[in-house]
């Protein structure tokens, strides 16, 4: 089917309603498996670090992923209406060049993931062949180049490794969960409600929100091959269950390995904690976990070359091509690979920072994003014009920026991190409430600043930009 010559000039990244396939069911096996891998498990680590019991850990595992997922999943909604890309979709709240920004922002996510999967995946292969050194430059490059090619490969790749990835997942979290209820005895002490340290709790809450919130930059991504006619309740549930239940599995079997073996790191721990449920478990389930990981590396290098690849867009006009999806897929690999050679010691503490980095990052956007989408604009966008650099929604978009930089300095005092804690962080003992604040300011700005825009006029506008896009009936 003929493009918009103006989409044509730019982007390939638009799938048009002739091309659109696949069935909205398949979201729950790619988020699934997108998060039932090693570096979930770490995530379920953070509470136990602290000196946090598994309750208590366990109850903000579970609290923190729900807030996570609630907006992430509200995100892959917006793919089958659009059929964009979910980075490019913040041109219409940030301006055409301003979407830079958050653009940025999603670049620092794809390659910290990226380096700490590399970090993560050489540490497994140590675990399953201890003449192999937990930070082997070959096992880390290995790895990034095995990603690379598989993203090479392309979408339907993915979800087709996904898909045979979940069902594997899922029966052995079955048989660890249920091993895990009738044979390991955790210590009383991981068990006493009255032990609830309040830093503990509220850095793994904010973790788990905050790792399953980094997502919202990759589910479009996915959910914009389905056809349009998918309902938002559909691609919402989907997405939510197969990420919740993933996320959330992972996440619970990093706190039980944490509170069986806390002084071991995160691989070894698995495999002594699985192992101590069924003799030989461990490595099946550590081998799962790894393949995972393959997998949603590629997802990130996939995201990573669509950013690159839309920033170089936005400077100079482009029509992709292989060459150059294998050009950005190669810089992303060689600075994932520096950074993880780089950081291949203390983890656990560097992993967490980089989560409440993101989480800092990415929760005015997330609130920006959807109060544009379902308040504001309701759904009515050009995608035509989405890709015009003097378009409609303009170079430079004052209310999305603002909004941002309200919402992100709203923000500062509950910062918690290695880096920097903020006043009123401190006060609370380290506790990081930042989201609970970024969300509501965010979007509570943004509302206001927009109250000028003429809403029915900007939907007439969109409408007519598009004419023609598509085949008329």
């Amino acid at each position: 089917m003929p493009r918009s010559s103006l989409i044509e000039a730019h982007s390939i990244d638009y799938v048009p309603l002739a091309e659109r396939h696949g069935k909205v069911w398949h979201l729950w096996p790619v988020w699934f498996s997108g998060e039932a891998h090693l570096a979930t498990l770490a995530v379920g680590m953070l509470g136990i670090a602290l000196g946090g019991n598994f309750l208590w850990t366990a109850a903000a595992v579970i609290a923190g992923s729900a807030i996570g997922t609630f907006f992430m999943a509200f995100h892959s909604t917006q793919g089958p209406q659009l059929g964009l890309p979910q980075m490019i979709q913040s041109r219409p709240q940030f301006g055409y060049v301003g979407a830079l920004l958050v653009w940025a922002f999603a670049l620092v996510t794809y390659i910290g993931y990226i380096s700490f999967n590399q970090v993560l995946a050489a540490q497994a292969v140590h675990q399953l062949d201890a003449s192999l050194s937990a930070s082997s430059p070959a096992i880390v490059i290995g790895f990034g180049v095995v990603g690379v090619a598989l993203a090479a490969i392309g979408y339907d790749s993915i979800h087709f490794a996904q898909r045979y990835l979940a069902f594997l997942m899922i029966s052995i979290l079955a048989v660890f969960s249920v091993g895990a209820v009738l044979t390991l005895k955790l210590p009383a002490s991981q068990w006493a409600p009255a032990d609830f340290r309040l830093l503990p709790f509220l850095t793994q809450l904010l973790a788990a929100a905050a790792y399953q919130l980094s997502w919202s930059i990759y589910v479009s991504d996915y959910s914009r091959y389905l056809p349009r006619d998918v309902s938002i309740r559909a691609s919402f549930w989907w997405t939510y269950l197969g990420a919740f239940i993933g996320g959330t599995s992972m996440m619970l079997v990093g706190s039980v390995a944490a509170a069986s073996a806390p002084t071991l790191d995160l691989s070894a721990a698995l495999v002594r904690t699985a192992n101590s449920i069924i003799p030989g478990l461990g490595p099946v389930l550590l081998v799962g976990s790894l393949l995972a990981l393959v997998t949603v590396t590629t997802l990130n290098y996939y995201g990573a070359s669509l950013t690159l690849l839309s920033v170089w867009d936005t400077f100079k006009p482009l029509k992709s091509s292989a060459g150059k999806r294998s050009a950005s897929l190669a810089a992303a690999l060689i600075v994932s690979t520096a950074v993880a050679l780089d950081s291949s010691s203390n983890f656990l503490k560097s992993f967490s920072d980089l989560l409440s980095i993101l989480l800092y990052l990415f929760t005015p956007w997330t609130a920006i994003n959807l109060v544009d989408f379902y308040l504001v604009r309701k759904g009515h966008y050009s995608v035509r014009e989405i890709f015009n650099p003097h378009g409609m929604y303009g170079r430079w978009n004052w209310h999305g920026l603002f909004a941002y930089a309200v919402g992100f300095t709203a923000m500062i005092p509950f910062f918690s991190t290695g880096l920097y804690t903020g006043p009123v962080a401190h006060w609370l003992g380290g506790a990081d409430l930042s989201m609970l604040i970024g969300l509501p300011v965010s979007a509570g700005v943004y509302l206001l600043v927009t109250r000028s825009i003429d809403l029915e006029a900007d939907r007439r506008a969109a409408a007519a930009a598009d004419i023609g896009l598509e085949p008329q009936g």
